[in-house]
């Protein structure tokens, strides 16, 4: 049952899914019970100066420094601008465009305390994607970054957005939400949101057709914090955060924004996280606890080889792409310790199965993170024995609730949710990705993973990146291709081409070599480091066609 709501404007409880078509939650442990009425910017906030934070750094950004006392009082003025000025009532829906900064973390702390729902996107989409997504939420406000306001302006137009504020993302306080906030008091009697208020619609960046917005409480926000990160990083207030994914995307705003702040550490945020940005914040700031894509652990191990000291890393998660073993292993020897490779879902708000520092394996995800269980099932539901692949089901204390959308009816079967994964679990219950379930790849009756050949790949000396992907075959129905970055000074040889080919037969099951090479100066990726693989298969129609 749905506790107490503040919601004044009832949008998103009226449209979350029948009760009936949640997955089953389990929130019997004691570190997910929460009061009736809890607030997360509050929690985050408030009750951390509360705490005797108030002096410790919270933000780095842009070369200066936020206390949690500043961060306090600045996202306070802010919701104040919002209630005093804009209007808004508990349970609006408010729309928040920026890059990585300290004043989008702010803008969305502000936007949690005035009880409204938070709607992160990403600095990247276009005028036709933000009109998916207000008209999906229903949006009437805008917070968004003055530099990036071209795209955003046409949406006044043809949708039900009202108003468009801007901040300045650099925090000089020069556009028309800073100036307003600058004349308000420090202080701001935050809304008394009920713990099962909708706090953020996260729309998934899979999405293809109409967008999927996934609905997630003020609890479910503190769960991933006081489940993953508090059991698994193990966070301690000396702990500094830096990384890649944008706050925009549950991932980010989870790793970079509510895992500190619960903890009283401290986060670096960076508009360009490129490989050399984030091995400079490394240094500078002596960080200890990196979330960012395979690709660039590469970077930084080639950096480390030349100098680079990042020595101050304790824990270093992967995100993005399946974690290849050759990185694994060269990360481990390299550092003493292992990178924590994970998997999570917008719709379960962040990670579910993780390696953990004690136990970590090369070539697994990891087991369940505390409160949640998983396991391996075929398209009946029934449960598949060890070593067998199939489809991922996992459950624990959150869960997918779609916006309006019939499409929860399939990711939620059987109080189960279905993530679209292909797994395998072996004999000691630690989890093993092998493809996205449409990205499983088919050749003459064989199942092949992509992922593995990938792996096998990247073990060659010559390989700097790869993606393989099923292309179409007249024969086979579909062939193993891959997509591959070589690395300086090799050559992309018929010569190099049949190499690698050889190296994959002796390293796995030799009917699963990439039959077709295409070797590229560069991969498609989203800017969350994932690699397009979509794109690379469009191609590949494409050429079969022509």
């Amino acid at each position: 049952m749905l506790g107490p709501s503040a919601h004044t404007d009832t949008f998103t409880r009226d449209n979350l899914p029948p009760e009936a078509s949640w997955p089953e939650l389990k929130l019997d442990r004691p570190n997910f019970q929460y009061p009736d009425y809890v607030n997360v910017g509050v929690e985050l906030t408030d009750r951390m100066v509360e705490r005797g934070f108030g002096d410790h750094v919270a933000l780095i950004g842009h070369g200066r420094k936020r206390t949690y006392k500043e961060l306090s009082d600045w996202s306070n003025r802010i919701a104040r601008v919002l209630v005093e000025d804009y209007d808004i009532k508990p349970g609006n829906r408010v729309l928040l465009r920026s890059a990585n900064n300290p004043a989008m973390v702010a803008a969305w702390l502000a936007v949690t305390k005035a009880g409204a729902v938070a709607v992160n996107t990403m600095p990247m989409l276009r005028t036709v994607e933000l009109k998916k997504v207000i008209e999906k939420a229903q949006v009437t406000l805008a917070l968004c970054d003055s530099r990036l306001l071209e795209e955003m302006e046409p949406c006044l137009e043809g949708t039900c957005l009202a108003r468009i504020a801007t901040f300045d993302g650099t925090s000089n306080f020069n556009a028309d939400l800073d100036q307003l906030a600058l004349d308000k008091p420090v202080t701001f009697e935050a809304i008394k949101t009920g713990r099962d208020d909708v706090a953020l619609l996260g729309f998934t960046s899979g999405t293809t057709g109409a967008p999927k917005a996934t609905m997630h409480f003020h609890r479910d926000l503190l769960i991933i914090a006081d489940g993953y990160a508090k059991e698994v990083l193990k966070i301690a207030p000396r702990d500094v955060f830096v990384g890649s994914p944008p706050l925009a995307f549950t991932f980010g705003l989870g790793g970079l924004a509510i895992f500190p702040l619960r903890f009283g550490a401290t986060a670096t945020l960076l508009e360009n996280a490129s490989p050399t940005n984030l091995i400079e914040i490394i240094e500078e700031h002596k960080a200890t606890i990196c979330f960012t894509a395979p690709t660039a652990y590469r970077a930084m191990m080639a950096a480390m080889d030349k100098g680079a000291d990042l020595s101050s890393l304790r824990i270093a998660v992967s995100a993005g792409e399946t974690l290849p073993t050759p990185v694994y292993e060269e990360w481990t020897a390299k550092t003493g310790t292992p990178i924590l490779d994970g998997i999570g879902a917008t719709e379960m708000l962040h990670l579910f199965i993780s390696n953990h520092l004690e136990d970590a394996r090369a070539g697994a995800t990891g087991r369940p993170i505390a409160g949640y269980e998983a396991k391996i099932v075929d398209d009946a539901m029934k449960e598949l024995p060890a070593g067998e692949i199939g489809k991922l089901a996992v459950r624990g204390p959150t869960g997918c609730r779609y916006l309006d959308d019939e499409r929860q009816a399939s990711y939620v079967v059987d109080g189960w949710n279905i993530t679209g994964d292909a797994f395998s679990r072996d004999a000691d219950g630690y989890f093993h990705f092998a493809a996205r379930m449409d990205d499983m790849i088919v050749s003459s009756g064989y199942n092949i993973g992509g992922p593995e050949v990938e792996e096998a790949l990247l073990g060659h000396g010559l390989v700097a990146e790869c993606a393989v992907i099923g292309a179409p075959d007249a024969a086979r129905g579909q062939i193993v291709e891959a997509h591959i970055v070589l690395k300086a000074g090799a050559a992309p040889t018929d010569e190099t081409r049949v190499q690698l080919q050889d190296y994959v037969k002796q390293t796995i099951a030799p009917y699963k070599y990439p039959r077709s090479i295409v070797f590229t100066d560069a991969l498609p990726k989203t800017q969350t480091g994932k690699i397009q693989r979509f794109a690379l298969r469009e191609q590949a129609q494409q050429g079969r066609k022509n």
